[in-house]
């Protein structure tokens, strides 16, 4: 892939940034005397889709790290290194719990008078069902059992709490409506006929959820900085040892919501897989599928803005003419990651949808931050090019590659 960064009418010089994707395969930098040959750096990632529009603007996978698709494989910032904890654990409970199918609980009478789809259409409800009951019973030691004693110890303060914590238990209601919707739907046979309908009417609650998940950066980000905390540290290590966390961390707990909010298009999926073509379930639930796409486009989108500030608030300047307007105005982050040569360098860029940032990372009074490397460069001053797998090519180094040299290339 090659990347062109035209200075235009400033300067009559093209700088080229090559960079090649080599689907997931790491390479290594070369030696050379010269900046016009390449230093190969960590793996990367095809910049081509990412640069390309992407339909609903930021709007990705939410499953994965939003706007977060990095060039290294490990998915990771710059943060210090955690210290382990060291102290003898005892045994705890699995982080499974133990399930048990609907239609382990039939008779054999109930059991024989259904079709093999409509049990695999039952059992696809009992999962949402039971997964609702399973969430409800994490998102209550979350307050109880961390948030409640942390703050009476005065382990944390109430702000670094509630920055962290948010409104969490204040979603379980909405969860239990469901729980209870669901139950009413159900017959003394432990079937249910119609979902759908309850699932149009309640989904869109879920919209709820959007500060939440647009807050989670941020909220993990500080987290990591209390743990190194030795008090914070022994408090945490004490509840993962406990049997209520079912060897579980605190951050598991937090993020719970965000995978529950991932599972509802599979699990619709699931249950209209199994549901036959004339049942009068099929187009609620059709039409509960296109609710719960487009609640988790809009969280997803606002995660992304919200993501792309906390990124854009930790830039530092070295000088004036390195803050670019395209930078602030950026409400998208195409991708970020760590470039490192052999030799240890290392570069974090930022990719927002007009401009491409260079930073180095830093730490100021334990706050990390990233600080801006050479001038910014336009998106529209990228050309990108696609290279052949194994297609290496030779280059310079960060300084050749960056600089207003004839060309700089990173393969």
């Amino acid at each position: 892939m090659v990347a062109h960064d035209e200075i235009g009418s400033f300067l009559p010089i093209k700088r080229t940034i090559r960079v090649l994707d080599v689907n997931n395969q790491s390479f290594r930098e070369q030696e050379e005397p010269s900046n016009k040959r390449v230093r190969s750096l960590a793996r990367v990632s095809s910049l081509a889709n990412l640069i390309s529009p992407v339909r609903n603007g930021a709007v990705k996978r939410f499953g994965q790290t939003i706007q977060s698709f990095t060039l290294r494989g490990d998915n990771r910032s710059p943060a210090c290194a955690q210290k382990s904890f060291n102290r003898a654990t005892v045994p705890t409970p699995s982080k499974r719990r133990n399930s048990v199918r609907w239609s382990e609980m039939l008779d054999i009478n109930m059991k024989e008078s259904l079709t093999t789809k409509e049990i695999k259409r039952q059992e696809a409800i009992y999962e949402m069902l039971r997964g609702e009951q399973d969430l409800i019973e994490d998102l209550k030691p979350a307050r109880k059992a961390y948030h409640d004693p942390m703050l009476k110890l005065s382990i944390m303060s109430e702000e670094e709490l509630t920055h962290i914590f948010g409104d969490l238990d204040a979603y379980i209601p909405l969860h239990e409506d469901l729980l209870a919707r669901l139950g009413e739907a159900t017959k003394p046979d432990g079937t249910v006929e119609q979902i759908g309908h309850i699932l149009v009417n309640w989904l869109p609650g879920l919209n709820a959820y959007r500060g939440y998940c647009s807050n989670q950066l941020a909220a993990n980000a500080l987290l990591d900085q209390k743990k190194q905390d030795a008090r914070v540290q022994d408090f945490l290590q004490r509840c993962l040892e406990s049997p209520f966390s079912r060897k579980l961390d605190l951050w598991s707990f937090l993020d719970i919501p965000r995978s529950r909010l991932v599972k509802y298009p599979l699990l619709l999926k699931e249950i209209l897989r199994h549901t036959p073509k004339d049942h009068t379930d099929i187009k609620p639930l059709e039409e509960a599928l296109l609710v719960i796409q487009g609640v988790l486009s809009d969280i997803n989108l606002k995660k992304g803005e919200s993501e792309c500030q906390y990124y854009i608030d930790k830039l530092e300047y070295l000088d004036d003419k390195q803050k670019d307007p395209r930078i602030e105005a950026s409400k998208v982050l195409l991708c970020h990651g760590e470039l490192k040569n052999k030799n240890g360098h290392k570069l974090y860029i930022f990719l927002f949808q007009d401009i491409l940032v260079l930073t180095r990372p830093v730490i100021r009074n334990e706050r990390h931050s990233y600080q801006v490397y050479r001038q910014p460069i336009p998106v529209k001053e990228l050309v990108l090019e696609d290279l052949q797998d194994g297609d290496v090519r030779m280059g310079g180094s960060f300084r050749g590659a960056f600089s207003n040299s004839d060309k700089g290339w990173i393969t």
